[in-house]
Formats: C-alpha cells, structure tokens, sequence
C-alpha cells in the first residue's frame, strides 16, 4: 500500500512520512486561520469598505514594524525555538482577546474590532510565512517541486474544515471560544514543526534531514535587517517581491470586488458573517477538487516557469469572465480558479523559488517579502481599486488595469522560475 502511495504522489524512499507530518501542520495553521476570518471581514465592514482601505494601511505599517523584531529573533535563537516564540505569541494574543470577550465584553466596540481586523491580517502573513520558510529549509529545491503542491493539500483541508468547525461550534461554545480553540491549533502545529525537523527518513529524503539537523545546533546570526537589505540587493528576491507585489494588488481587487457584492446583498453583521464564511467554504472545496485532479504533476512536467506564469493568466481570464457576467456565480467562479491555481500550484511553485537561497534569507527576506511587501501590494490594490470606483469605472476599470499588469506578471513568473532552474543546478554542481 505505500509503494502504491508513493507511486501515485511521486513519492520516494523515506518521504511519506515527512510530508504527511507537513500536510498535518499545514492542515492545523489553515484551521485556525479560517476559522476566525469571516469574523475579521465582517468586522472590517461594520463602518464601510472605505475604512478597510485605511486598515490595510495599518496594517501594512505593522507588519514593516515587526519585521526587524522577528529578524532579531531569527538572529539571536535556534530555528525551533524562534518559531515556537512565534507562534505562541500569536497564541497567547488569541487567549488574551478571548479574556476580552469573556471579562470586559462592554469593552468590545469598534476600535478593538479594528485592532483585531490589523492583528488578523498580520498573524494571517507570519504563521503561513513561517511554516513555508520552515518547508523551504527542512526539503531540497527537487523535493519542494514534487511535494510542495501536495502537502499544500492539507491546508485546503484545512480551509474547508476551519469554517465547518466554526459553524459547528459557535453556537454551543460561544463565538469566544473559537478563539480558543485556534490557539490550540497553533500550538499542535508548533509539536508538528518540532516532529518535522527531527523526523529521521531514508534515501534524498534522510539527505535533506541530516542538513535540517546539522544546521540545527547554531543559531543564523546576522542582523535583524538583513532580509530587507538582502531583497534590494538581489535581483532575484527583488524578482519574488515584484511577483508577490503584482500577485496581492490584483488579489486586492478580487477582494473588494467580493466586499462589495456581499454589502449590497446583506447589511446584517451575522449574515454577512454566515455569507463570507459559506463563499470560503465553498471555493476551497473546489481547490481542492482541482488541487487532486489537475495540479499535481504540473510543475514536475511543464517547469516552474508554467506554474508561476498561470495564475497571472487565470486572473486576467477570470476578471474578464467577471465583467462581463457581474454575477455572485462568476464571483465565486473566479475565486475557485485564483485560489485553486494560486494554493493548488502557484504557491508551492513560488515557495521553490526559496529553497535555492541561503538559510537567513529564507527566514528574514522571505519575512520582508511575504508580509510587508504582501501588505503593500493589499494597500496598492486597495487605492487603485477606490481610485478607479471613484472615477466611476468600477469593474470594467479593473479589468483595463489587470490585463496589461497580468502580462508583465507572467513575464516575471517565466523569468524567475528560469532563474530559479539555474541557480538549483549550480547548488547541486557545487555539492
């Protein structure tokens, strides 16, 4: 049965079990995360969208001043124990709002709906962050190609069981203890991580550990504004963060666009709670409909460069489609297709593009890029998007702008999975 298995996943000797790990791991950061985002976007709604344009400036500012924190804590201790600190902060902040809704729930008004809104959106980018810049340093550059995209299976899982869990539990626990319950999540996800790293395997798989646990023992030193220095520097992570730049801003649109749509459907906050959180479910059951089977030998078969120039392609199809039929199906159609092509292959093809660097950049530049440069593209999609609305040009001015935008960003998905294809070839010459 697991030569079968492997077989199937283009497994190899001693992987199974390091991406099953991996897949659970993953499984428990999506849970948790979705889990609470409805709540979040229906929160940031309750005084319009205009005023999460202004959130996502906050938030942007945020994450630009956390950064140099979580590069003095890669700088200063060991893998795990900087990604066991971070996650239980985030743990420890979820356990202290559900005290505020317990204890001081007269408290609760629109500021700290605000606050939440921000932190969401900065916890949403570091606990996904880390767990792939963890993926990026525990498998080699061959390895994330084949296994990436199936261990971002689990996270699917993931994001089809968090909302279920929520909706099963809301009413019985109180919506408070979903917060709870998330926290836990995040701390068995921190055991996998620590399971993961010290996972033995066999083969290319015992390969990869035996650098995972070597590594180990010295702490990354440098300077807690090494990746941000190392993403100016370097053509390359400058490439990724134009990649991801481009990706947010029209991730952005897609966003407001479904804002709008569900605004205009539902003025009640649980209803748009309930609708928000039935569109989650319901596009990631078709990601993962599409993740099993059309993704998984895409990047093995047609290259990096293919699974990085798709999704530009998608989106600009999709916004296309959305013009011209303006329906809540063509929403959702168009989300299925930007989150299958963007989680099911497009995000474990851009993960790769990481392991080909050294170990300070994957933790501190990937850090840098993933979350302010990520927060940056959320503000630039949020302007443009309130710019060309207040012109009067709305959904047809989207389009004008994704189309010639989603050209260049193939361009730049082409360009970096070349790069990436060299530089994987001289590391292994050079080993």
């Amino acid at each position: 049965m697991r030569a079968r298995i492997a077989n199937l996943f283009n497994l190899r000797c001693g992987e199974l079990a390091p991406v099953l790990v991996a897949g659970l791991f993953f499984f428990c950061i999506l849970s948790a995360l979705m889990m609470l985002r409805p709540a979040r976007d229906a929160l940031g709604m309750e005084h319009g969208i205009d005023s999460i344009r202004w959130l996502f400036i906050g938030t942007a500012m945020v994450t630009l001043l956390v950064n140099p924190v979580f590069g003095w804590l890669v700088s200063r201790f060991k893998r795990l124990h900087f990604i066991s600190a971070t996650y239980g902060f985030f743990a420890l902040s979820l356990v202290g709002f559900w005290g505020l809704l317990v204890f001081a729930p007269n408290a609760v008004g629109a500021r700290s709906g605000q606050v939440f809104y921000v932190w969401f959106s900065v916890f949403n980018l570091f606990v996904t962050m880390v767990f792939w810049a963890l993926l990026a340093d525990r498998f080699s550059s061959e390895q994330g190609k084949r296994l990436f995209a199936l261990i971002a299976v689990g996270g699917t899982l993931g994001a089809i069981f968090g909302p279920w869990l929520a909706s099963r539990l809301a009413e019985p626990l109180g919506t408070p203890a979903l917060l709870l319950v998330a926290a836990g999540l995040l701390l068995l996800g921190t055991a996998l991580a620590w399971l993961l790293v010290r996972m033995a395997g066999d083969g290319e798989a015992d390969v990869a550990h035996a650098n995972s646990i070597d590594a180990e023992e010295p702490r990354i030193g440098g300077s807690a504004w090494t990746g941000l220095r190392a993403v100016f520097y370097s053509p390359y992570l400058m490439g990724i963060g134009g990649y991801v730049l481009a990706m947010t801003v029209v991730a952005t649109f897609v966003y407001f666009t479904r804002l709008q749509m569900v605004a205009a459907t539902e003025s009640d906050l649980d209803a748009r709670t309930g609708l928000l959180g039935n569109i989650d479910m319901w596009t990631q059951i078709a990601v993962l409909l599409l993740q099993l089977t059309l993704t998984g030998h895409i990047i093995r078969r047609f290259g990096m460069a293919f699974a990085l120039a798709l999704l530009p392609i998608a989106n600009a199809l999709g916004f296309i489609g959305l013009a011209v039929f303006g329906s809540f199906a063509a929403l959702i159609l168009l989300e299925a297709l930007n989150k299958a092509v963007q989680r099911g292959l497009t995000r474990p093809a851009r993960e790769a593009l990481f392991t080909v660097i050294s170990r300070e950049e994957k933790y501190k530049a990937k850090a840098f890029i993933d979350t302010f440069v990520y927060r940056s593209g959320d503000v630039l999609g949020a302007q443009v998007e309130g710019a060309l609305g207040r012109i009067g040009l709305a959904l047809g001015g989207l389009v004008g702008v994704v189309v010639p935008l989603a050209l260049a960003w193939a361009m730049l998905g082409i360009w970096l999975g070349r790069a990436q294809q060299k530089r994987a070839e001289l590391k292994t010459g050079s080993e």
